[in-house]
């Protein structure tokens, strides 16, 4: 079939060096696409522009990410243990002897814990023991089985109940006082009281599990925290309460407000602390040094 004039175009070349000229022939369509054939190279070019920025941008990224974690890997490699002097009176150079004087240093936090009715921690078998097996402990081993026993204590004291609920001054202190609502007989107060302003934060004074958050009688709104070592501590007098029944609470956590609720002449934190179901005097578990 013979192609008519219309569908061919005639493109002349004309050669700079006096060249003879040459003709070609090309689809006249092709021709009306050309601006459109050079926008699509156009395109590819800048796409392909843009991925080699883009791929170079993020190795140069990765490159000084590489460097940074060398830097900290060569800190790593070079550092050292601290060198820490060993307490008077034991012999510099003598890990057996400086991890002895730091069980000492722990018998007697285990004196505190169990004169607060805490069943303490045993430290037969570290490597502070001045037995036999103890000697065949390398230092590594010893520090090792110190820092398991040092992380277990840590975890220990965070669910034993220790300082204050709320940081003020007491009002009311535990054992037998005068019955505030009749001056003319004696009642037991089983706990101590705090004061405090309506809405002034309650802060738990060890890790545990929220067993009870209501309405208590004369406690009012009451919040009960179970504890290790079968301890309770008890929060009443509440004007708000900021936990449920099942929650875990971790140490400082604020589980509610101060009020007047229940049987109550004023604004205040009635706190206790309960072991075996038992009220004990809360000020022993205020400071360690008990």
């Amino acid at each position: 079939m013979k192609r008519k004039t219309s569908d061919i175009s005639t493109v002349v070349v004309i050669n700079k060096n006096q060249q003879p000229t040459r003709s070609l022939q090309i689809k006249t369509k092709h021709l009306n696409n050309l601006k459109h054939y050079a926008l699509g190279i156009v395109a590819v070019v800048v796409v392909l522009v843009g991925c080699i920025i883009y791929l170079s941008s993020q190795n140069s990224r990765q490159q000084v990410e590489k460097q940074q974690l060398m830097v900290q890997l060569t800190k790593l490699k070079g550092a050292t243990p601290i060198q820490v002097a060993a307490p008077a009176g034991v012999k510099q150079g003598s890990a057996q002897n400086y991890i002895q004087a730091i069980e000492d240093k722990l018998k007697t936090i285990n004196d505190y814990l169990r004169r607060r009715g805490l069943k303490g921690f045993s430290t037969k078998g570290l490597g502070g023991d001045a037995n036999a097996e103890g000697k065949k402990l390398s230092d590594t081993e010893a520090y090792s089985l110190y820092n398991d026993y040092l992380n277990h204590l840590v975890g220990t004291i965070a669910f034993t109940p220790m300082g204050y609920p709320r940081i003020s001054s007491f009002t009311s202190f535990f054992g037998y006082r005068s019955d505030p609502f009749d001056t003319g007989s004696a009642e037991f107060h089983p706990g101590i009281d705090f004061k405090g302003k309506k809405g002034d934060e309650v802060k738990c004074t060890a890790s545990g599990k929220i067993v009870f958050a209501g309405w208590a009688g004369g406690y009012g709104n009451c919040i009960r925290i179970q504890h290790i070592n079968d301890i309770q501590t008890v929060y009443g007098h509440l004007s708000k309460i900021k936990v449920k029944v099942g929650q875990e609470v971790n140490l400082g956590d604020e589980i509610g407000l101060v009020g007047s609720t229940g049987h109550s002449t004023g604004a205040h934190l009635h706190y206790e602390v309960r072991r075996h179901g038992k009220p004990v005097n809360p000020v022993n578990f205020l400071t360690l040094n008990k």
